[in-house]
């Protein structure tokens, strides 16, 4: 079994699926991909991300506000506090820094992404890291406002290992998107050896970075396994084993039953 961590369904391409998310949900399901995580961008869309949740089994939720939107939307910690009550809701964000923009909206990317953490305390909600261009504050705001215990994830991890080193000081999960299959990957691979598996979870971002063989294309949940594979070989795991170990974290962190084998 292979949980996606971090995909954006609300925002698939269905073309090839004939406009119908419950047909790619079952491509997903026919390659293993048996839960997702529907990740929030904004506040505008998260009815959309909700309702997915809601009719369809295996699927999670979250609520926040991209970087990229901060310019758009009025934001309390106690608006994202009061969406993130429903049951199917599991985490807080994304949020995070994206300096890659430019330089304009970093005060108030800094801003959001403090409103997020306050939200992620208050509500007991695992809170979901966006972070590009934009280390040394991305981690000078933790430090200061993440709450030890709540838990969190640096989601589509593509930075240095000393990056990681420090979120996982602070308790912080990793996930690894498909960018880990490309050629010039080889750094991010080498930072995912030392990566402790008991921290590690495996993510499409769909429909963006889809992985090879797919590059290029609408990336959605059915890809998972290339990413569990590549990420299964530089692990010295069979794709099997390190899907139990990424089922077991997702559920951990995202506070979910634990699923026991027999």
């Amino acid at each position: 079994m292979l949980i996606d961590s971090h995909c954006h369904l609300d925002r698939l391409d269905l073309a090839r699926h004939d406009g119908d998310l419950g047909k790619a949900l079952k491509v997903a399901h026919s390659r293993g991909v048996e839960e997702m995580l529907c990740v929030g961008i904004n506040l505008q869309s998260f009815p959309r991300v909700l309702e997915i949740a809601e009719n369809y089994p295996g699927i999670y939720a979250s609520v926040g506000v991209h970087p990229s939107e901060s310019r758009q939307e009025t934001l309390t910690a106690a608006t994202l506090v009061n969406l993130a009550h429903h049951p199917k809701v599991v985490a807080i964000g994304e949020t995070g820094l994206d300096y890659s923009y430019g330089s304009d909206s970093t005060e108030m990317q800094k801003e959001r992404f403090c409103i997020h953490l306050q939200a992620a305390r208050l509500a007991g909600k695992a809170v979901i890291i966006h972070s590009r261009d934009a280390v040394d504050d991305t981690l000078h705001i933790l430090d200061e406002h993440l709450c030890p215990g709540s838990g969190g994830v640096l989601h589509c991890f593509t930075e240095s290992w000393d990056m990681a080193q420090h979120a996982l000081k602070l308790g912080l999960y990793i996930s690894i998107s498909g960018i880990v299959t490309f050629k010039n990957a080889a750094a991010l691979r080498e930072v995912v050896k030392k990566i402790p598996l008991h921290r590690l979870l495996i993510e499409t971002d769909s429909p963006y970075l889809a992985p090879t063989p797919y590059r290029g294309k609408p990336n959605e949940p059915a890809y998972l396994p290339e990413v569990a594979a590549a990420v299964a070989a530089v692990k010295g795991l069979t794709v099997a084993e390190l899907g139990e170990i990424t089922t077991t974290n997702f559920r951990r962190l995202f506070g979910l039953p634990l699923v026991t084998t027999t």
